[in-house]
């Protein structure tokens, strides 16, 4: 099944560009120009994922992806002409899976977007012996739901990334990643000198699983090496 992506740029140039090449590439490509016309189509039709350009005029491209996060909760590649490193981080910070600057290279975003598709689910799972559910701290994460329920049974809401990133850490419990190889699980890449990424969606998820103060510390840093899941985990 073709997976259906929605391009929010106003430069109709850029976004035809973006409808031909990513249409040849095997997706459905729609297009609207303004945050308004944006959620009109989400509302009516099956976008698998949007792909969100921050400079609309008269808009806050940030506060359309937060927005975004809070009520819709699919995955959002930011594709925009503001590089500076607030911006990616801030973005990361209120919900997008990943941060394209422009000008960009077509291929490297190709791969970003089926890299956040395959996070997201949206290609099948092979069928596997390995444990549906993990259990940690009275937290449950399903694999097959990607699901992550609390200790108090409420379900946790994650971004297709926060998800990943909770999933490869869970599975290698006690083993210390550092940030290349959490990198190259997440986007199939090593992380860049200035590349901050990875700590952002740490510290996003740290805020949604040891926001208890008496929660135990899951996640921790090592000092010039990476991080570690250190509670136990158990496979159901």
């Amino acid at each position: 099944m073709q997976a259906h992506l929605l391009v929010v740029d106003d430069d109709v140039e850029i976004a035809a560009l973006l409808r031909r090449y990513l249409g040849a590439q095997g997706f459905r490509v729609s297009m609207v120009g303004s945050g308004k016309d944006m959620l009109a189509r989400l509302a009516t039709d099956d976008i698998d994922l949007v792909l969100l350009d921050l400079g609309l005029p008269g808009e806050d491209g940030l506060e359309l992806t937060r927005h975004l996060h809070e009520h819709w909760h699919g995955p959002v590649i930011i594709v925009t002409g503001r590089g500076d490193a607030i911006d990616r981080i801030v973005g990361l910070e209120v919900g997008a899976d990943d941060y394209v600057t422009k000008p960009f290279e077509l291929r490297e975003l190709l791969a970003r977007i089926r890299s956040v598709l395959r996070r997201a689910g949206d290609h099948p799972r092979r069928a596997s012996t390995r444990p549906s559910t993990y259990a940690f701290a009275g937290y449950r994460l399903a694999l097959d739901s990607r699901t992550l329920t609390s200790p108090d049974g409420q379900v946790v809401a994650l971004t297709s990334g926060e998800y990943e990133l909770l999933r490869i850490l869970v599975t290698h419990a006690n083993r210390v990643l550092s940030r290349d190889e959490l990198m190259n699980h997440l986007h199939g890449r090593a992380a860049g000198p200035y590349d901050r990424a990875v700590d952002v969606q740490i510290g996003r998820l740290r805020r949604k699983i040891e926001a208890d103060p008496a929660a135990p510390v899951l996640i921790k840093s090592v000092r010039g090496a990476g991080y570690v899941f250190s509670d136990t985990v158990r496979q159901e």
